[in-house]
């Protein structure tokens, strides 16, 4: 013989874990959202700093070089260390969800002096 359950028994338990269960996933989305941005404003501080320390390296203006293809709110730091140039950029993250801290990040990259470039000091 084969029971079964009343229909009334039931109602409403999915409507509870969707309650329960629908926070959690909002945060994981935030979060995966979150970390799919940082990694494309990386990346953009990478192609930013590798132009910085090229254009430097070649003698020309690295910070400006290297603001053109930053993110926007990036910084653009670059020094001449002996035979090396290099460049760093740091730019804000935003994140999704105006009560989330504030997140950065950064990139370097070194490039050797061109012989015969007249480096513009900094």
């Amino acid at each position: 013989m084969i029971r079964r359950r009343l229909a009334g028994r039931d109602r409403g338990s999915f409507t509870a874990e969707l309650a329960a269960g629908l926070p959690a996933l909002l945060l994981l989305l935030l979060t995966g959202l979150t970390a799919v941005n940082a990694v494309g404003v990386r990346a953009g501080c990478l192609h930013a700093a590798r132009e910085a320390a090229l254009a430097a390296s070649r003698g020309g203006d690295g910070g400006s070089a290297g603001g053109r293809g930053a993110p926007p709110g990036a910084e653009v730091s670059v020094s001449v260390e002996g035979e090396q140039v290099r460049a760093t950029v740091r730019a804000p993250v935003r994140t999704l969800g105006a009560r989330l801290p504030r997140l950065s990040v950064s990139a370097s990259a070194v490039a050797a002096v061109e012989p015969g470039a007249q480096q513009i000091e900094r």
